[in-house]
């Protein structure tokens, strides 16, 4: 009977054991693998790049207004109004001596006059408007190219992250997987001591309570890996459902950072995408203020016409043509110009202060990364040497345990520490593989070439 009261737990773990058994052939996926398909799949980088050829349209948008702008028009005009009649006579020319009665000019008979136009304008002066609003779509454009650029960099970051993730996971479900085996030979042991009369029931039940403990932390580390395998995939763009096989391992690596923390941030200042962001925006603003401030000026522009008229759609008709030069100056459009301007001057004014801030931020964010990235690599050494204890700990008391010398409370609370200690020791090296790469994302250098992807 005490030899069956342990098949329910046994039962247990041989079931869990089948449940997390891979089931379907998995793609080889390394790490810079990983990161090159994300940049080609992740939604945020297919934005971005949007966002670039959007900028990029607007450019070629602001141009136009260098070249002319030609317009056809075809319409159809009837009617008796005295000076229509007439006008369109003469555009059609087609007026004679006997138009001149009286009576044909007070009361004419009804005319259609079909026309077809062409016309053409070109700006000749506009105080660099248009040079202006090119120089501000090249501004946008390059808000959005450094926009790109920090996507990429966010994604390359998050798929390391998920990467290691996952990677963590499954050595944690070994860990898991371990303690369920000590403990399953810790009843077998513990169950020999008590048919031998050497121990109390309460020990045989006090370990099978520890291995059903160890079991539900199997299927915990089980769902853990199931969950962080589905976040890679969100992070890759692709399926939840696409399996991959993970080949480059989670192990430490760089050192603590050689280079000094003002290295790091004069880095920074020069390769974060949100720095020269705010940089240009400030440009940006000001170029608008510039561009706001050209309405004060007048336009010139060059207006040529050339014109069909005829009584019917299909006749020859009569062929004109219209030029002049027009010059437009607003002298009064009720504060509109002035408020513009004070619009873009306190827009500059803003830009100014999001880029002093975007500075203290940054410079907050490369202290914070190069402090986590020392730290991890000290907890590397500190959890590599308190797991080596912990395994040869555990090996002692197992042996005192089996020759009597222990009580199975000391037992499983080494047991305890021993799955404790390994998972302390992967959990630091996962910290420190990406407060490497967060180190390098603080800095503004993290991309797809990055040496830490190897």
């Amino acid at each position: 009977m005490r030899q069956r009261s342990s098949e329910p737990i046994v039962t247990a773990a041989a079931c869990l054991l089948a449940l997390t058994s891979p089931l379907v052939a998995q793609e080889v996926l390394t790490l810079r693998q990983a990161v090159d398909l994300a940049l080609r799949s992740n939604p945020l980088v297919a934005a971005a790049d949007a966002g670039e050829k959007e900028a990029e349209a607007r450019i070629r948008e602001a141009r136009s207004r260098y070249m002319p702008h030609a317009q056809f028009s075809e319409s159809l005009q009837r009617g008796n109004n005295p000076v229509f009649v007439f006008t369109s006579l003469l555009t059609q020319h087609q007026f004679s001596e006997g138009r001149f009665a009286i009576d044909s000019l007070n009361r004419p008979a009804a005319l259609s006059n079909y026309q077809s136009r062409l016309t053409v304008e070109q700006v000749l002066f506009d105080a660099r408007q248009t040079s202006r609003g090119v120089e501000a779509a090249r501004f946008t454009r390059e808000l959005a190219s450094e926009d790109t650029r920090r996507s990429q960099s966010d994604v390359v970051l998050h798929v390391l992250q998920t990467y290691f993730g996952v990677a963590l996971a499954d050595k944690n479900l070994d860990v898991a997987r371990q303690s369920v085996e000590s403990a399953q030979a810790d009843l077998a042991r513990a169950e020999s001591v008590y048919q031998s009369g050497r121990s109390t029931r309460a020990d045989v039940l006090a370990v099978r309570v520890h291995l059903a403990a160890m079991l539900e932390q199997q299927i915990r580390a089980s769902n853990d890996l199931a969950v962080a395998r589905a976040a890679l995939n969100d992070a890759l763009g692709v399926s939840l459902d696409r399996a991959f096989d993970l080949t480059t391992p989670l192990e430490s690596g760089a050192a603590a950072p050689e280079a000094s923390l003002e290295r790091y941030r004069s880095v920074a200042a020069e390769n974060r995408p949100e720095m020269r962001q705010a940089e240009v925006a400030q440009l940006l603003a000001h170029t608008q203020q510039q561009i706001a401030g050209s309405a004060y000026w007048p336009e010139i522009a060059f207006h040529g016409i050339v014109e069909a008229d005829r009584q019917n759609f299909f006749s020859n008709g009569a062929g004109n043509w219209f030029a002049a030069f027009t010059m437009r100056w607003s002298l009064w459009n009720g504060g509109e110009t002035k408020a513009r301007l004070e619009q873009a001057h306190f827009a500059e004014t803003r830009a100014d202060a999001l880029r002093r801030r975007s500075d203290s931020a940054i410079h907050l964010q490369v202290r914070k990364a190069y402090l986590d990235m020392k730290a991890a690599a000290q907890r590397v050494e500190v959890a590599s040497a308190a797991s080596a204890e912990a395994e040869e700990a555990h090996r002692i008391i197992q042996n005192r345990h089996q020759a009597g010398l222990t009580t199975v409370t000391e037992l499983l609370r080494s047991e305890t520490a021993l799955a404790a200690a390994r998972t302390r020791h992967l959990a630091a090296i996962y910290d420190h593989r990406v407060a490497s790469a967060a180190l390098e994302h603080a800095a503004g250098t993290l991309s797809e070439s990055s040496a830490l992807l190897n």
